[in-house]
């Protein structure tokens, strides 16, 4: 384990057309940033995630929540993707539904 990290968000800055109907329920895809400074006792944002056009046009991220990191060993690796044969999969799809919300 690399970090614990504690957030708050406020589902309600979420826009309803980026939610993905899945299999097992309702997602949204969401980037979280790590900062090594600190503002407020926060170092960690979270952001609903952009389609390619809406960063190339340089649309304004939606800013959803904050957070810090409550713990860390040291060392935070790039997650990588085991390939089990499939190009690519859709993130609801692939999602296991132990979400604790």
């Amino acid at each position: 384990m690399g970090a614990l990290i504690k957030m708050s968000i406020n589902l309600d800055a979420i826009d309803k057309s980026k939610l993905i109907k899945g299999k097992k329920g309702t997602y949204a895809n969401l980037i979280l940033s790590v900062n090594d400074e600190s503002r407020f006792g926060n170092n960690c944002s979270i952001a609903v995630d952009q389609t390619k056009e809406e960063r190339e046009a340089k649309t304004a991220k939606t800013y959803i929540g904050n957070g810090s990191v409550v713990w860390t060993d040291g060392s935070v690796v790039l997650a990588e993707r085991e390939d089990d044969g499939m190009a690519e999969v859709n993130v609801a799809e692939d999602t296991e539904d132990d979400l604790p919300f």
